[in-house]
């Protein structure tokens, strides 16, 4: 049910500040938010002038941090979801004393180099928790960063666990329906630890949001499980009592803080033009004398920057108490070891004899179930991973024996259902990486990866430790049709810089590509299949070759005329071609390219031994796009450039071309042209 808080609810963390302090040190925020933006001549300067009483009782009172320990386990997370107010944060950071920004990060707001980047990047700057900026990305990826505490904490306990994660999120951030998924799977599970402050300032950039949304805000989240409060956001003290009201809650809140976008700029203030543009020489001169701010540009008065600093102290002594519990803790290698979320030895040697076996039994095994008997050898070994899917478990193989599901009675768990929610799932993943503590990973379709792409991208931009379980990876999917069969999806997902795609061939190369998944601290993906598929590795090796991307799976007998190079399901019926060709005196040789991205790292003389200075065909079920960089003018390529149908998948092979003969007679062609 919602409630307004009452102004006279005393705070239960720092003593308040005096109304007049309080708008005197959120007039710096404003000053350095607007200096910068006219001095960049682009940026946003609305949010930060419309937020900034709210964030100096968050930063004051409530929110633990210390910027001389900026990574300190236990801080409490502030996470900005409208990322386009970045100026607030940067401003945050420097007068707290953080070493970074400085001032003149800050004169140079949006200029390259810089490390206040137009919307906060996650690794530029100590205090930025994740890239926000993408509207709704923050306050999703959030909901992940306080489910990841209240897991640790069932872990660790209150000594060495117990914070909170604050979220600044404007209307844009609720419309996106990525918030949606988030939220109504953090009221479900209870996050009481995760409390959103939003600017409702009732402006969007084309005017006011009534033009677009009438959505009652405070009902909405009370229906998904929140605890609601409404407060004046440019009144300390109601920002303050509400503040104070949610941290008891045993839900996660949502405080709506009614503010005026652009507060202080004198003919812009509440209008849509306080949004996203410089406010121009005649603006700032006319906020100076509203704010009562009779400084130069990207000047603070020493009383009010001594003041910040001061405040910027106050989580020190708890961080030291906190400090004085981790060294007296018996489980204190065991946290480190977790904060760390580095794949011990014994995983690594689990995964190694757990291949040997393969080698020697030679399932014939979708590589979706392939992935589960890697996992359970993984699960089995170390309590760092963290699965889930998007309600697809029993078909994306993601749950092995004796993880336990995530409940709001059980944080103890390590199995998260997210519903169907691939958006909010992959968004929750990325803050559950950077909080710390898990390798999450979570399943869906392939297909479905599009509803999960803007946080996917996230990752790939932020260089999180996820991994992306996705099945049913092509036409071999069959009946289901061409709405769940994916056929661009593996170029647009190889098309992201820094995301790995592993398209194994075979139960050996699941578990390979399962390995580096978990070693290279970055984010991944395996794409797996339904159908069955041969075990085509056939001799041991005691090293890793899908770390190499590509290389020659099945020699040639003799010296090779032609390369057949193919990933996941599709190296089957390269090799199956393999042999037609033998038949016709053929010798060809076959390359696996289970990660284009692995393959393009390795150095050009290793990539021209493995494809040769022969033609070449490449098979894949999917579009050609991604194999271009290989393919010359002469090679030939067997897929697909349409969508496909419902039918068995064997049928679908058969009717499309993608047989072990279509792929035998091109190779024939190719090397008859080539004489």
């Amino acid at each position: 049910m919602s409630t307004t808080a009452p102004a006279s609810s005393a705070s239960s963390a720092a003593a308040p500040l005096e109304p007049r302090a309080i708008r005197r040190l959120a007039n710096a925020i404003r000053a350095l938010a607007m200096d910068a933006v006219q001095k960049a001549n682009s940026g946003h300067p609305g949010m930060p002038m419309g937020m900034a009483d709210v964030a100096t009782v968050l930063f004051s009172q409530f929110l633990n941090f210390d910027p001389k320990d900026p990574a300190w386990p236990d801080r409490d997370r502030f996470v900005l979801s409208a990322g386009h107010g970045s100026m607030l944060l940067y401003a945050v950071l420097y007068l707290t004393g953080y070493a970074r920004p400085s001032i003149e990060d800050i004169k140079n707001f949006r200029q390259f180099g810089s490390p206040c980047a137009g919307h906060p990047e996650y690794g530029h700057l100590p205090g930025v928790e994740t890239t926000t900026g993408p509207l709704g990305q923050g306050i999703a990826t959030a909901v992940g960063m306080a489910l990841a505490e209240r897991m640790l904490n069932a872990r660790y306990g209150d000594d060495l666990v117990s914070h909170r994660t604050y979220v600044f999120a404007g209307d844009g951030d609720l419309m996106e329906g990525v918030s949606h998924e988030a939220c109504s799977l953090a009221g479900h599970l209870r996050l009481n630890r995760l409390i959103v402050l939003y600017d409702d300032n009732h402006i969007s950039i084309d005017g006011a949001t009534s033009l677009a949304d009438s959505t009652n805000t405070l009902e909405r989240f009370d229906a998904m499980g929140w605890k609601t409060m409404s407060c004046d956001g440019m009144n300390g003290a109601e920002v303050a009592a509400a503040l104070d009201a949610a941290q008891n809650s045993d839900r996660p809140v949502l405080i709506a803080c009614r503010t005026t976008i652009g507060y202080g700029l004198p003919t812009r203030a509440g209008t849509a033009k306080a949004h996203g543009e410089a406010p121009g020489t005649s603006e700032i001169e006319g906020a100076r004398k509203n704010l009562d701010w009779p400084y130069p540009a990207f000047t603070v008065p020493e009383d009010v920057l001594n003041e910040w600093r001061r405040l910027g102290t106050r989580g020190a002594k708890l961080r030291a108490a906190w400090n004085q519990r981790l060294a007296g803790s018996a489980r204190r290698a065991d946290f480190e070891d977790a904060l760390k979320a580095q794949i011990g030895p014994e995983v690594i040697a689990a995964i190694a004899a757990h291949k040997q076996k393969l080698v020697a039994e030679k399932p014939k095994i979708a590589t979706r179930k392939a992935s589960e008997g890697v996992l359970e050898v993984i699960n089995a070994a170390s309590e760092l991973t963290l699965g889930g899917s998007a309600d697809l478990t029993g078909s994306n193989n993601t749950l092995t024996k004796g993880l336990v599901s995530i409940s709001p009675q059980n944080y103890g768990g390590r199995y998260i259902h997210y519903g169907i929610r691939e958006h909010g799932m992959a968004a929750a993943m990325n803050g559950i990486a950077l909080h710390g503590g898990f390798i999450p990973y979570g399943g869906t379709f392939l297909v479905f990866s599009d509803y999960a792409r803007p946080s996917i991208r996230l990752a790939a931009l932020m260089q999180s430790h996820v991994v992306y379980v996705m099945t049913h990876d092509s036409i071999g999917l069959g009946e289901d049709g061409p709405t769940h069969q994916p056929v661009e999806h593996l170029a647009s997902l190889r098309a992201i810089p820094g995301l790995t795609v592993f398209r194994p061939a075979d139960a050996v190369e699941v578990a390979e590509c399962w390995e580096l998944a978990l070693t290279r601290k970055a984010p991944a993906l395996l794409s797996l299949t339904r159908q069955n598929l041969a075990t085509l590795r056939q001799a041991p090796a005691h090293e890793n070759l899908c770390a190499l991307g590509g290389y020659e799976i099945a020699a040639a007998d003799g010296t090779a005329r032609v390369t057949l190079m193919a990933s996941g399901s599709e190296v089957e019926i390269a090799v199956s071609a393999q042999g037609l060709l033998k038949e016709k005196g053929i010798p060809a040789r076959v390359v696996s390219v289970p990660s284009f991205e692995l393959f393009a790292a390795q150095d050009e003389d290793y990539r021209a031994r493995v494809l040769g200075n022969v033609p070449r065909v490449a098979v894949e079920a999917a579009v050609r796009m991604s194999w271009d960089r290989y393919l010359g003018p002469k090679d030939r390529f067997i897929g697909l450039d349409h969508f496909g149908a419902s039918a068995p998948y064997l049928e679908l092979y058969r009717q499309f071309g993608i047989t072990p003969q279509s792929v035998a007679a091109a190779a024939e062609e190719a090397c008859q042209k080539a004489r």
